[in-house]
C-alpha cells in the first residue's frame, strides 16, 4: 500500500523516531485526552447523558467571575 508513495519500512521507522524525539514530552497527555474524547464519543453514541455532572463542576475561574458579580451588585 505504501509503495505507491515510495515510502518503506525504514523511512516509517525514521520518521517516527524524528516524531518522538520532538514530541516525547507531550506524547502521554496527547494520548490521555485523546482517549478521553474516544470514551466521551461513544458514551454520545450510546446516548449516555452525563450533562447535569457539569454544572457541579466548575472551574475555579467561573466561580471567581460568578462572586465578583455578586460582590458588583
Amino acid at each position: 500500500m505504501l509503495g505507491y508513495f515510495g515510502i518503506g519500512h525504514v523511512e516509517l521507522l525514521i520518521v517516527a523516531f524524528v516524531i518522538l524525539l520532538l514530541f516525547g514530552n507531550r506524547l502521554p497527555g496527547l494520548m490521555r485526552s485523546l482517549g478521553r474524547g474516544v470514551v466521551e464519543f461513544k458514551s454520545g453514541l450510546r446516548g449516555d447523558d452525563d450533562d447535569d455532572d457539569d454544572d457541579a463542576i466548575e472551574s475555579p475561574k467561573s466561580k471567581s467571575k460568578k462572586t465578583e458579580k455578586i460582590e458588583e451588585d
